[in-house]
């Protein structure tokens, strides 16, 4: 007790030394100079009653621990129901009933919960690139979201300045994506763990930086706007089409419906979701995703078995960007607007989280973690300022709960029975 009274006593005053100035002191601007000011008396209780919590913590930590260990369970997934949900027939079937759903929703849902479907579809073609990378190859990849800003500013800055099309600039803005990926690749060739997890940290902090600073080409921080939206064959789905062009409504003879164009924006989203699927699944069944799986149990063990390590990991890197620069390009369209500040460190941490949440190399774990993620901010917003507090709540439980995420992959295997 009394060793733990020392580091009891120890913690509160670090929790009060760094709660205090960040939350505790405010800055002002005043003409030209800064004034520092207290906070409110709330804030400086919320610093003393986390100190005096931590304090009590450390204090009784081990009793709290061996209570802990005697507390019940959280409830188990049934070793059976767990098996049948992992097998890749059943999730077969999943996926194909989701899709089913997926072409079915738009028709029956609201334009709002079509418009946050979209998002979530953006979401699920992230997380399938990045899950290449970290999923099947085993490459702990934190700057995901660049290769996503240039599939963006790809499809921007083509139709900003040549006024090319979205569906021109789609294959333009993924094989950009992919070139950089690729590019990215030779550095990172000899680096593993936390070194490859800093230099790719830095690849999409560096690609934010200069699309921001690059300001007579990008725009800087205020970005490029006006994005032309995807067309139908030519035809427009705003209410008044550009000169030489027909409008979809005015084509077909029936009413403006601004619904119309959230529909199809929403099915190019599926679309894009299902050809990354497809092309994932039949990569799966080929050498490449075997090698990949390889480099992720053992590089050693992989090189000794005459595979070439090279050309793996750079495989893994330019087709995990090629997906993300289709989802930006897609994201850019959809906006209509792009700035650097949609592209920062959090959107790669909430698409790493959403592989790992859904089961490394599980795509359909990813679609179910990319639903959550998505849609859990969404029906929170009234705790807007918590939403992070929840988020992190949320990866302890699973950790706790479910280590492996919510369907891992299972290979198709043979047992021997007695």
């Amino acid at each position: 007790m009394r060793k733990n009274l020392k580091t009891a006593f120890f913690s509160a005053l670090l929790v009060l030394a760094v709660a205090y100035p960040v939350l505790g002191l405010k800055l002002t601007t005043v003409g030209i100079k800064l004034e520092v000011h207290g906070a409110s008396a709330d804030v400086l209780w919320s610093i003393t009653i986390a100190a005096i919590t931590m304090f009590v913590w450390q204090l009784f930590r081990d009793q709290i621990g061996s209570a802990w260990a005697s507390a019940p369970k959280l409830p188990a997934v049934p070793s059976k129901a767990s098996n049948f949900l992992t097998l890749p027939s059943t999730q077969r079937w999943i996926i194909l009933a989701l899709i089913v759903v997926g072409l079915a929703w738009p028709f029956f849902g609201s334009r709002g919960a079509v418009d946050i479907a979209t998002l979530i579809l953006i979401y699920v073609m992230l997380g399938l690139g990045l899950n290449i990378v970290v999923g099947l190859a085993g490459l702990l990849d934190l700057g995901y979201v660049g290769f996503y800003a240039v599939g963006a500013y790809s499809y921007a800055l083509l139709s900003h300045y040549y006024g090319l099309g979205f569906w021109v600039c789609l294959p333009i803005a993924g094989l950009m994506a992919a070139f950089f990926g690729f590019i990215l690749g030779f550095p990172v060739l000899r680096l593993r763990g936390d070194y490859l997890a800093i230099v790719t940290l830095g690849f999409g902090e560096i690609i934010r930086i200069l699309l921001r600073n690059m300001t007579e080409l990008t725009g800087g921080p205020n970005g490029i706007s006006n994005i032309d939206k995807p067309t139908l064959f030519g035809l427009s789905f705003e209410r008044r089409a550009a000169e030489g062009m027909q409008t979809f409504h005015e084509f077909f003879g029936i009413a403006y419906n601004g619904i119309n164009k959230v529909i199809f924006l929403y099915l190019i989203a599926l679309l894009l979701a299902l050809l990354a699927l497809f092309v994932i699944n039949r990569l799966l069944r080929m050498p490449i995703g075997r090698a990949w799986e390889a480099l992720r149990e053992d590089e050693i063990a992989c090189r000794a078995l005459g595979m070439n390590p090279t050309v793996i990991k750079l495989s893994a890197f330019t087709l995990g960007a090629c997906f993300a620069g289709f989802a930006g390009s897609f994201f850019a369209a959809r906006q209509g607007l792009v700035t650097p500040e949609s592209f920062t460190f959090i959107e790669s941490a909430i698409i790493l989280a959403i592989v790992v949440l859904g089961g490394m190399g599980s795509q359909l774990g990813i679609i179910l973690a990319a639903v959550v993620m998505i849609l859990l901010p969404e029906l929170m917003r009234e705790f807007s300022e918590y939403r992070m507090l929840f988020f992190g709540a949320l990866m302890v439980l699973m950790m706790i709960w479910r280590p492996q995420g919510l369907l891992p992959m299972q290979r198709p295997h043979l047992e021997l029975k007695p």
